[in-house]
């Protein structure tokens, strides 16, 4: 069988052509490599260069490389966070013509971290925290669209950071399933294999010393599925609000999307009585804020990073002369925020030397900066404005955090 390359970018199959398909992926020679992190993995993995694109070049046997590198395609047309799948090479034979396995091929996801990169210095409790949280919100956002994820783990996620908080991303789909909806046992079966997994990989990470001595790895465990449970039930429950009282269900659309999640059509049944409203939300993927700003601005951001934004945003733009919300003579909304873009979000972003961000993408940039002009504000009782929180920022913090700011580093 020939080699073959299925991708799903015409320029991919002529880039990847140069990489040495003849000899097995655990000895590519370091030429082809990028030494980045690596998690933990039933397969051998390693990340190269196609081009000017990282790629993480995974090997496994031709039915479920191929396989995978269609889920991996469904979850990005429907807007899941995994890794974007690239291409399958598939037909490897070495130099004396014995076969070797397939790869699957996926891009890199810039500025992300396995978990156990994170944990090369000892994370405190609070940022475990905020991991658990973030894979609890990736977790809920697989089963509304019917993925049932099969092995999930720290292991087979990557986390970038996300305004303080981080985001989930799905690695290894090899053993998932799409269906049209997930049933109670397939969610609470995927729930319970999270449970085991996070406590087994936890408790590694007590045996090797890098777990914090505070961290109970049963517990952190079982909060998985606390975190889950508690943010399904305010994605699917049923609500009955009194007649009249319509403001209650803009309120629990509000939270809804306080949570990054958007309200694609709402089932409103009224009592036959008439004095009670059931009201049902058809909650979609998250990125409600995400999309938000990428319709005002262009710029795309993580979850946490979009709202955080687009805060700044609101604030900045109640300040221009020309803002007048409804009336027709004054700017649109769009207008204003291509022009904050431009004047304001563009220029302090780029005054952060480009040696001292490490692998901060420029919306995280931003968000640390508005993290300090407001720290800096609170200590002087009075706002301090950007241009001295980024001046502050630059001779104060970064060379101080240079070190943290590694991908290697938690």
């Amino acid at each position: 069988m020939a080699l073959q390359i299925n991708a799903t970018n015409p320029e991919h199959p002529a880039l990847l052509l140069e990489l040495p398909w003849q000899l097995p992926l655990e000895e590519w020679p370091e030429e082809y490599l990028v030494p980045l992190p690596r998690g933990i993995s039933r397969h051998v993995v390693r990340y190269a260069r196609a081009g000017d694109e990282v790629i993480a070049v995974k090997e496994l046997a031709r039915r479920p490389a191929l396989r995978e590198y269609e889920l991996l395609r469904d979850l990005d047309r429907i807007g899941i966070p995994a890794v974007d799948p690239l291409a399958v090479v598939t037909g490897r034979t070495d130099a004396a013509g014995e076969p070797l396995e397939s790869v699957l091929i996926t891009r890199h996801l810039g500025g992300s971290m396995p978990y156990r990169s994170m944990f090369e210095t000892t994370l405190r409790p609070a940022t475990m925290h905020r991991l658990m949280d973030a894979l609890a919100v990736l977790l809920v956002r697989l089963h509304l669209a019917g993925f049932a994820w099969g092995d999930c783990s720290l292991s087979n996620t990557l986390f970038r950071r996300d305004a303080g908080a981080y985001a989930a991303y799905l690695v290894d789909a090899e053993t998932g399933d799409l269906h049209p909806e997930l049933s109670v046992g397939q969610r609470e079966y995927d729930l319970d294999l999270a449970r085991v997994n996070i406590s087994g990989e936890l408790l590694d990470l007590e045996a090797s010393g890098t777990l914090h001595p505070s961290v109970d790895p049963i517990e952190f465990g079982t909060e998985i599925c606390a975190r889950y449970q508690s943010l399904w039930q305010e994605l699917t429950r049923t609500s009955v609000y009194p007649a009249g009282k319509h403001h209650y269900i803009e309120r629990r659309i509000r939270r809804l999307n306080d949570l990054g999640f958007d309200v694609a059509e709402m089932q409103i049944e009224h009592a036959s009585n008439g004095d009670t409203v059931t009201f049902v939300p058809k909650v979609v993927d998250a990125g409600h804020h995400q999309r938000q700003l990428l319709r005002l601005t262009g710029l795309d951001a993580e979850e946490n990073q979009a709202r955080r934004l687009l805060n700044d945003l609101e604030s900045w733009m109640a300040t221009q002369d020309d803002y007048a919300p409804g009336d027709p003579l004054g700017a649109r909304p769009e207008v204003l925020a291509h022009r904050w873009v431009r004047e304001v979000f563009r220029p302090t972003v780029r005054s952060v030397p480009p040696e001292l961000r490490g692998p901060m993408d420029a919306a995280e940039i931003y968000h640390e900066l508005l993290e300090h002009r407001w720290y800096l504000s609170e200590r002087a009782q009075h706002d301090i404005g950007l241009g001295t929180a980024v001046e502050d920022y630059i001779r104060n913090i970064l060379p101080k955090a240079r070190e943290t700011l590694r991908p290697t580093d938690g």
